[in-house]
């Protein structure tokens, strides 16, 4: 398989965005409203991991790279973080094993090389 050798425009905004709602307690909304997951995450850092990892394994991309279920990639996070929070939410529909997986962190180095031009000294 042929992969960009950088993730598209669309997709950076789509990371971003939902990087924001996680922040800023609006993710999902309305399935989170009134659900203060925030704090939970800051004390149990797992809970943003496995919904950062839902929304990277369910996104799916076209063939030019852009998003094509960004806003379902979130809402099955979002459903993750109110499960997490809220014992008694059923997941609609379930989980798949796929969907939680955590796969493996990149390399402890980068292969490519880092750029020293500019470097503040």
């Amino acid at each position: 398989m042929n992969h960009p050798s950088k993730l598209s425009a669309a997709f950076s905004g789509a990371l971003r965005s939902f990087s924001y709602w996680i922040a800023a307690g609006s993710v999902g909304h309305p399935l989170l409203e009134g659900i203060e997951y925030r704090q939970v995450m800051l004390a149990e850092p797992s809970l943003m991991e496995q919904a950062y990892a839902i929304f990277a394994n369910v996104i799916e991309f076209d063939q030019q790279g852009m998003p094509v279920n960004a806003k379902y990639a979130e809402h099955r996070a979002a459903q993750w973080i109110r499960s997490y929070c809220d014992r008694g939410f059923q997941v609609s529909p379930p989980f798949e094993s796929w969907e939680l997986e955590l796969n493996g962190p990149p390399p402890r180095e980068d292969p490519k090389p880092w750029s020293t031009a500019g470097a503040r000294k």
